[in-house]
Parts: structure tokens; C-alpha cells; sequence
């Protein structure tokens, strides 16, 4: 008998411990951490209000980045339909709907019927909707059918890479907001303007309609929805602009019609030194090879006799450029013999603008001699080494930049090679360890074309708040260390623009726009070859236009393509005769 006892008293003690844990475990989930479950800090009320809530969100409450009209390039609005699961039990105007909408009743019934959750019914599903139509609908006062603003990126994303994308990164946003507690499933900026405009961005609140269901989906509560939504008349804010959303497709189409598969293009308003349009290829995409999310126009590459430019600048400053000088041009940059190209005997000027290799070995190594550290000096003053994009104090951002992901520009890798005359002259002609960006290149450009002075290049104009005020507006900023002398930027857009109305410049081409282009080629050799053997190369056109009263200056690289296929003269062109 004592031992039957000790054994029903053991099984008590067990289960009542079983018991008491059990307990404990409740009052956890249900009274003490119910807000802040587990290694994850869920919140379970939430989560079980997820469970039997059904919704349609607005609006994610995060800004919008719009063009200087307005226009948006992220997210806009759309006027739709909203049309509840449960209101197929129900005798619901589903004739007049159509009606304003445009769209078959037939459809609409099918798509209710089949819905487990909200249907949406935007200019997307064919629904021809304007804000009377709204208003038209919201009079019916039928519980399950609403017109409202939803919101609804643009079916063609524009200037996607300078734009940039959000995504979920936990980790991310905890080191870049550790003062805030953001929830787990939030979208942060991750490239481009989405990042740079983050803080300003991230969303205060969402707008939602929603009703409670039970387990077979049908609505507890009466068919009642209710309206969630920010009351604030500041928030979110507004990012607006330099983009122009026509030039912009101009851009992407010229480069999409001419093939390129690696490049860009990047078209600059010089007066104002904004932001018109930056493309790049290949096309972004978030789920793609990493190569898609690189925006080119942003990354250094080799500027082949772009670069040219910069020894140019250099001669005329140390008097080098005399018109009576003549240059063997039939010889390579090494003085030996010319395989392809046979230009005979040049003056300066018509070295530059038939892209004559010969003459800068020979200024490139007289000018070393005479100035050790000519070229990135040179290069410097001219904007081609240091970021050229906005970048300043913006409230309590002491280093706020409009564009994260721009890169140095680098002259020299090894100071050794300027005792080299091979490598001297391969760096004046933009090869060897040169690298720029094309967006560099193209403030280059459009300082050459104001006459000297460097300024930084603003793609955001204004941060507005939700009513339209002004949050704050980016000043103009000169580039520290960016200016050319007056003689010489006279020299300079001479000589560009002799590459084109010199009947053998290599931008004769251009000749017949309806304007006066100035510019000048380039061609690097990458020394990396495609599957059939050919060499690659980075083949550029940087300009400006109109000659006689500069307004743009634009920039085309076609990067690691072949020497037949080369493209960016081309897009050049289509995107100039775009814009007359």
C-alpha cells in the first residue's frame, strides 16, 4: 500500500510542477511579455489581431520621391475600387460600380467571388477612374465597397537606378537607427536616393482599411471596416527632384534601341548643375545578378582619351601648346610604328581633335619633367578625382550625401610609375591605373562649358512636407578645389569643339544636329576579351550643347563592348537631337 501512495503522490507532484509550468508559460504569453515574445521580440497581440483581421493597405506611409514638375518616380497615387470578400452574401451595387468604373459586371462579380481577400480595382485592371468617381461610389454608403487613393508605383519604373530600391534588412536598420524601434518586416532604403532620403522617408504610420473575421473568413462585428490612417499634415514627406521624367525615358529608350548591355548615359543642366537624367545598364533588378544593381554612371571605370582633356589642360596652362609645333601622328604613343591609324604630321589642336595618341606621349612626359605631380593636380582642378555630387549639412546630418554610392576618381596607383615614359604616356591617355565616373566626367563638361567654375551636382532640389511647405531646400555649393583658369577653358572649348567641325574629328558626326556640339571621344582598352576573343573596350562620347550657349552636357559610355558594336556615339546623337 505505501508504495501505491508514494507512487499517486509522486504523479501529483509531477503534474501539479507540469501544471504550475504550464501556468507560468500562460501568464508569459498572456500577461507579461505579450508586446515582446521570444528572441524576436513579436508582439502577440498583434499577431493574433493579424489572424483574424482582413485588409487592403493604402498606403505604407513611406515618402515619395517625385521629378521638378511633380510628377512621381516612386510610388504615386491611383483612384480605385476597394470591393470587401463578404459582400458576395450581400445584395451590393454591383451594376452602378460598373457603371463607373467602365469595367463588365460579369468580371467584377468573378473576381469578387473568387476573392479571399480585398480586390483593387485600378487603370491597371481597366477601371477608368477619376476623384468624382471616388466621390460618386463613397455616396452609396455600402459597407465593403470604398473609393480611394491607393497607392501604386508606376507600372515603367524611371531613373531606377538613381532612385534606387528598399528592402527588408533588420540588421541593417538597427545600426543605421538604433534609437528607433523599427518592426522586423519594415523596408529601408538600400540604394540610391531610397537611401540617401532614408531617415526622411521611413514611414510614421500606414494607411489601411481592414474588418475582423472569423475562422471561415466571414465578418465578426457586423460588416463594419474601418479607416487607419496618419492625421498629420507633415507626414510623410515629399523628396523633389532636378529629374525631368522626359528626358529621363528619352535617355533609357536611345540606350535600350542602340543595345548596350553595360554603360549609361548622364545629362546634366549646366546653369544649374542638376540633375536631368542618369541611365544605366544593364536594366536594375532586385533579384537579378549583382552586376544589374551597380549603377555604372556612379562606379570608376577607364576614360580612354577622354582623359586627354586633363594633359591638354595641363600643356596650355605650361605653355605647351604652340601652334607652330608639329607631332609625327603616323607613330603609337611610344614613337614607334602606327599598325591602324596613319594621321601624318599634326598641329596641337588637330592632335586633339583627331585623338592623335603620339602627341600626348610626348607633351604627357615633357610635362612630367617639368611638373612631377601635373596630372592629378590637373585632374583635381578639374573635378575628376573627388565626389562632384551634393554633399553638406542637412539639420543634424554633417555629412549628408545626395549620391551614397559615387566613387573616387584615381590618376596614379604607384607614384614609381611616373619614372616610366610607357606609363606616362599611357596615363595621359586615360589608361594604365586612370579611372572616373562618367558622372565626373559629365560636371567636367558642364564646368568646361560655364566657363571654369566647379559646382557640385544636385539631384534632390527640395524636401517638401505633406501640405507642400518646404522642409528644406539644397543651396548651390561650389566644389572645393574645382576651377579652371579663364585662358585655358577658353582653349579648352575651342578645342572641343574642333573635334567636331574639324571635317576629321572623331565627333564629325555630329555636325548635323540642328546645334553646335563641343566634345570629345574616348577609347580604353580594358584588356579583358569577350568569348570569341575580341578585345573589350569602353568606348565614350562627353559633350556639350548648344556650342554658342551651353544648357546641357551630357556623357555615353558602352562599357565592355567590342570596337564594331560600340554604341555610344550613336546615343549621343539620338539623345541630343532629343532634346532640341
Amino acid at each position: 500500500m505505501r508504495a501505491i501512495k508514494k507512487r499517486i503522490v509522486s504523479v501529483c507532484v509531477v503534474i501539479t510542477i507540469f501544471l504550475l509550468i504550464l501556468t507560468a508559460r500562460l501568464a508569459e504569453l498572456q500577461l507579461f511579455r505579450t508586446e515582446s515574445f521570444g528572441s524576436h521580440h513579436i508582439n502577440l497581440i498583434e499577431e493574433s489581431v493579424k489572424q483574424r483581421t482582413q485588409s487592403v493597405l493604402i498606403d505604407d506611409g513611406r515618402g515619395s520621391i517625385v521629378d521638378r514638375r511633380g510628377e512621381p518616380l516612386s510610388a504615386g497615387v491611383e483612384p480605385s475600387v476597394v470591393l470587401f470578400p463578404f459582400i458576395k452574401s450581400l445584395n451590393w451595387p454591383s451594376e452602378k460600380v460598373a457603371s463607373i468604373t467602365g469595367m463588365s459586371e460579369g468580371i467584377i462579380h468573378s473576381l469578387v467571388s473568387r476573392a479571399k481577400k480585398p480586390v483593387i480595382l485600378s487603370k491597371k485592371d481597366g477601371a477608368e477612374l477619376t476623384q468624382s468617381d471616388l466621390t460618386k461610389i463613397n455616396e452609396f454608403k455600402f459597407p465593403g465597397v470604398y473609393g480611394v487613393m491607393v497607392q501604386e508605383k508606376p507600372s515603367e519604373l524611371s531613373a531606377s537606378h538613381i532612385i534606387g530600391y528598399t528592402a527588408e534588412m533588420p540588421e541593417t536598420a538597427k545600426k543605421r537607427y538604433p534609437d528607433k524601434k523599427l518592426p522586423l518586416t519594415m523596408k529601408i532604403g538600400a540604394a540610391g536616393l531610397q537611401k540617401a532620403f532614408d531617415a526622411f522617408l521611413l514611414p510614421e504610420s500606414e494607411t489601411k482599411l481592414l474588418y475582423h473575421v472569423d475562422a471561415n473568413n466571414n465578418p465578426l462585428f457586423g460588416v463594419n471596416v474601418k479607416y487607419i490612417a496618419d492625421s498629420s499634415a507633415h507626414y510623410p514627406v515629399k523628396i523633389k527632384t532636378t529629374l525631368d521624367s522626359d528626358m529621363q525615358q528619352l535617355t533609357e529608350k536611345a540606350l535600350t534601341q542602340a543595345g548596350i548591355k553595360k554603360g549609361g548615359a548622364v545629362l546634366i543642366d549646366i546653369q544649374s548643375s542638376s540633375l536631368l537624367a542618369m541611365a544605366s545598364k544593364p536594366d536594375l533588378n532586385v533579384n537579378g545578378s549583382s552586376s544589374s544593381l551597380s549603377n555604372y554612371m556612379l562606379e570608376s571605370m577607364k576614360p580612354g582619351s577622354i582623359f586627354k582633356i586633363v594633359t591638354a589642360a595641363a600643356a596650355i596652362e605650361n605653355g605647351l601648346d604652340h601652334p607652330s609645333a608639329r607631332y609625327n601622328c603616323n607613330l603609337n604613343p611610344y614613337g614607334g610604328a602606327e599598325e591602324d591609324r596613319q594621321l601624318g604630321s599634326l598641329s596641337f589642336d588637330q592632335s586633339f581633335s583627331r585623338s592623335c595618341n603620339y602627341t600626348f606621349n610626348v607633351l604627357s612626359n615633357q610635362l612630367i619633367k617639368k611638373v612631377p605631380d601635373y596630372m592629378e593636380a590637373t585632374a583635381e582642378k578639374m573635378g575628376l578625382v573627388h565626389p562632384v555630387g551634393w554633399q553638406g549639412t542637412v539639420f543634424h546630418y554633417s555629412a549628408f550625401k545626395q549620391f551614397p554610392e559615387e566613387k573616387q576618381g584615381t590618376v596614379w596607383s604607384d607614384n614609381r610609375d611616373k619614372g616610366s615614359p610607357k606609363a606616362v604616356a599611357q596615363t595621359a591617355i586615360g589608361q594604365k591605373d586612370v579611372q572616373v565616373t562618367p558622372f565626373a566626367i559629365a560636371n567636367m563638361m558642364a564646368t568646361i562649358a560655364r566657363g571654369g567654375k566647379g559646382m557640385e551636382v544636385k539631384t534632390a532640389e527640395e524636401i517638401l512636407y505633406k501640405n507642400g511647405t518646404s522642409m528644406y531646400r539644397f543651396p548651390d555649393s561650389e566644389l572645393a578645389n574645382v576651377s579652371i583658369d579663364h585662358y585655358t577653358v577658353q582653349k579648352l572649348q575651342k578645342l572641343l569643339r574642333l573635334v567636331v567641325s574639324d571635317e576629321k574629328g572623331t565627333g564629325v558626326r555630329f555636325r548635323t544636329l540642328p546645334f553646335e556640339v563641343s566634345g570629345k571621344s574616348g577609347t580604353a582598352e580594358t584588356g579583358r576579351k569577350d568569348a570569341e576573343g575580341h578585345n573589350l573596350i569602353n568606348k565614350w562620347f562627353a559633350g556639350y550643347f548648344p556650342s554658342d550657349s551651353p544648357r546641357y552636357a551630357l556623357v555615353v559610355v558602352d562599357a565592355d563592348t567590342i570596337a564594331s558594336k560600340a554604341a555610344a556615339n550613336q546615343v549621343f546623337y539620338d539623345i541630343a537631337a532629343g532634346l532640341k
